[in-house]
């Protein structure tokens, strides 16, 4: 049965990213009916919005999205969409697999997650500026937000995909020892929810600041990691960087009734229009996506046709060394489709 979602090629090298990946998923035979929208920079000129109310309608109805780079201004401007989805639609979970596929690196064999939680921490966006001394700009404050709730909710997903996916281990990062309001609730959650998984799943718990120079001396001591919102976003970011960069990195926003697969990258103005963009990263999500819609067959075949073409050396672009742009490449994945 045809499953429809939501898609947004997004801004810079998006359009095309999404065009390879779309190439790659109907010649895999993907079931997939696409409903094409716009959001990022490139959607206020065409709906005066970043995120126009369309958009927003087509995830509600669909419940199932994939996006490609959205742009999003620095220090002032519009917030970022990216954020305002996972906010609109509960999206509570970012999921950042991160997997050796490009050999030669400084690691191999690297089978990390880091699940995310997504919508609380200083990321709720509540800050304001104080005034002092007629400067009304003197000073800025920021609350981070963090809820029993959001913990508990964030700490079981994260001890179920580990249960579900065959992960032996949970790490819990934090920084309790400083915070430890709201990264001690945060903890005592996963302390307290360990037991209920006790036999299988093992638990630890690490500081954060030690945890990412774990990461980088030794990361095989790492299975599933789960923390909160801005660490999250640091850490996989660093996880991304143990097996070749952003562009191998996939993410899946999950929640209740909602999902928004994405490219992590950004969307790269430097060579957007070129042809020489690394589809990768957009394509691993697009698995992730077909798993979640019940299609794994096609996400397995998919991940084997990638990883075979990258390991393999038939086709790269250059951001892994090679020569390839973006439509051979895509062809290549194409060709190795079993």
């Amino acid at each position: 049965m045809l499953k429809n979602i939501t898609v947004i090629p997004g801004d810079g090298i998006g359009p095309e990213v999404t065009e390879a990946v779309l190439e790659v998923l109907s010649a895999a035979g993907a079931e997939l009916e696409y409903d094409f929208q716009a959001a990022g920079v490139g959607a206020i000129a065409t709906h005066g919005s970043p995120l126009p109310q369309e958009t927003s309608d087509s995830i509600e109805r669909n419940r199932v999205a994939l996006k490609g780079p959205l742009a999003t201004p620095s220090g002032s401007g519009f917030r970022s969409v990216n954020v305002e989805i996972r906010k609109r639609f509960d999206l509570f979970a970012n999921v950042r697999p991160a997997r050796t596929i490009l050999p030669g690196g400084r690691y191999e064999d690297i089978d990390l997650v880091l699940i995310r939680e997504n919508t609380e921490g200083l990321y709720v966006g509540v800050e304001h500026f104080i005034g002092m001394d007629r400067d009304p700009r003197a000073a800025a404050e920021s609350v981070m937000i963090t809820t029993r709730y959001g913990c508990e909710r964030i700490v079981r997903f994260a001890f179920d995909y580990a249960v579900a996916h065959g992960r032996g281990k949970l790490t819990l990062a934090h920084k309790a020892n400083i915070l430890k309001y709201t990264q001690g609730l945060f903890l005592e959650v996963g302390q307290r929810m360990a037991a209920d998984y006790d036999g299988r799943v093992a638990f630890e718990d690490g500081i954060i600041d030690a945890t990412a120079m774990f990461l980088v001396l030794d990361p095989y001591r790492y299975d599933v990691l789960v923390m909160e919102n801005m660490f999250g976003d640091i850490l996989s970011d660093l996880m991304a960087g143990l097996v070749g960069g952003l562009g191998f990195a996939p993410a899946g926003n999950i929640g209740e009734s909602h999902a928004v697969f994405e490219a992590v990258h950004g969307s790269a103005p430097d060579i957007a229009g070129q042809g020489v963009a690394n589809p990768t990263g957009l394509l691993l999500s697009a698995c992730m996506l077909l798993d979640h819609v019940g299609q794994a067959e096609v996400a397995s075949r998919v991940r084997g046709a990638l990883t075979a073409v990258i390991r393999d050396g038939v086709a790269r672009t250059r951001d892994m060394g090679g020569r390839d742009g973006t439509a051979a490449f895509t062809q290549a994945v194409k060709g190795a489709l079993a």
